[in-house]
């Protein structure tokens, strides 16, 4: 068997071409450039340029068969999931969210305090009090909004994780 036939065996091995389909089409293009060699057509017309890239060849006929799926044009890129569009969303509103709740401080709460001591005096008909009046602000959110802010965090790096993993798990591509 020719060099180019084995070299488009190679490259379906590679696909994950089952092996009787290999056979197959390894044994329709030994007969077809045994048949055109028989003709007087060297491999290099039967195929063209093809000739010199068989693993684009191999690759091409496959996906031409639905062996392997097509490999999407650039006129025709593949589209992203509308859930993975929509969770990068979420993740970076969440994460906005989170820092405005935390740069803001809000919601904050007052809480306030009265405490009421009586005054000595020196005459004991009178006896003066002493109020003092003590507000403590707080932001009592401020755990939530941490915790939120770590969640949008890791949501994003799993977010960008997914994105970048979705451009290298394309189905091979004919040269």
């Amino acid at each position: 068997m020719s060099d180019f036939v084995e070299q488009c065996r190679a490259e379906w091995r590679r696909l994950g071409v089952a092996d009787p389909l290999a056979d197959e089409m390894a044994a329709d293009l030994a007969s077809d450039l045994r048949d055109a060699e028989a003709e007087g057509i060297s491999a290099e017309e039967l195929l063209g340029s093809s000739f010199f890239d068989p693993r684009g060849f191999a690759a091409s006929w496959a996906a031409e068969r639905g062996i392997i799926p097509p490999t999407p044009t650039p006129a025709q890129p593949r589209r992203r999931p509308l859930v993975l569009v929509a969770f990068t969303a979420l993740a970076a509103f969440m994460l906005i969210v989170a820092t405005l709740l935390l740069v803001t401080g809000e919601p904050k709460v007052a809480l306030a305090s009265r405490t009421v001591r009586p005054f000595p005096a020196p005459s004991a008909s009178f006896h003066p009090t002493v109020t003092t009046r003590q507000v403590l602000h707080a932001n009592t959110a401020a755990p939530i909004e941490w915790i939120l802010l770590v969640l949008a965090l890791i949501a994003l790096g799993f977010a960008a994780w997914l994105w970048s993993s979705w451009g290298r798990t394309r189905p091979p591509a004919a040269a």
